[in-house]
């Protein structure tokens, strides 16, 4: 089974992009989507039927901005809509998918770089993500987390790490935060192959980053351990 997390940065963008013709291309079972940027009214859901796929969105309220959604193959048993937390599922920053042995969400955790009052709105769902996702595992063990989570994790997983120690994504509070949810029974599925740097999934559009591979990684799969033998 093939399980991919793309941010697309606007869905409706993508797929002017080309977005389609790679989902053709790559052929994931499952397809975690972040920053639809879209209504599900806006979204042609008939084009990914036509490939094959069951779509599931959850927008923000504010039009243009935020929103997750799932593609599946697998008809899901059940689909959760947000995390009950009404100041974030405003946001549409979740979406869960259940199946028979296991659950995947999309994921799209805030972003703190636009000041403090976002910075501090993000360390507050940090750890209301963490409640939940305790709460979660004790009716759902087998977890896919997959999505943007805004941080860092380690310091290979960020370009020039020593001049970044004050940019939101890589603030010490966030690491240890992630740290800390690893601890509660996850694994990082990327670190289980390669624990190579410069493995980044963002870059910023400024000075030729991606041409330079001046990236951060930001986006994952956290598997619960009970299944990360698979």
């Amino acid at each position: 089974m093939k399980i991919i997390s793309y941010n697309v940065n606007g869905i409706r963008a993508a797929l002017n992009k080309g977005f389609a013709d790679w989902i053709k291309s790559e052929k994931p079972d499952i397809l975690c989507i972040q920053e639809t940027k879209a209504q599900p009214k806006q979204i042609d859901s008939d084009l990914f039927a036509e490939l094959g796929y069951k779509s599931y969105w959850f927008s923000a309220q504010k039009k243009g901005y935020s929103g997750v959604g799932i593609l599946s193959k697998i008809e899901p048993k059940h689909v959760e809509y947000g995390m009950g937390i009404e100041k974030y599922d405003t946001e549409g920053r979740f979406i869960l998918a259940d199946f028979d042995h296991f659950s995947v969400a999309s994921i799209y955790h805030p972003s703190g770089s636009s000041g403090n009052d976002r910075q501090a709105f993000k360390m507050q769902w940090l750890q209301d993500f963490s409640n939940y996702i305790v709460n979660l595992k004790t009716k759902i063990p087998n977890l896919i987390l997959s999505g943007d989570y805004n941080i860092c994790r380690l310091w290979i997983d960020i370009h020039n790490p020593e001049k970044q120690l004050d940019a939101s994504g890589f603030l010490p509070e966030e690491r240890e935060w992630f740290d800390g949810f690893i601890d509660i029974g996850f694994c990082d599925s990327l670190r289980m192959f390669s624990n190579e740097p410069k493995q980044y999934s963002w870059w910023s559009y400024r000075a030729g980053a991606r041409q330079k591979n001046l990236g951060w990684r930001i986006d994952y799969h956290l598997v619960s351990d009970s299944i990360k033998q698979h």
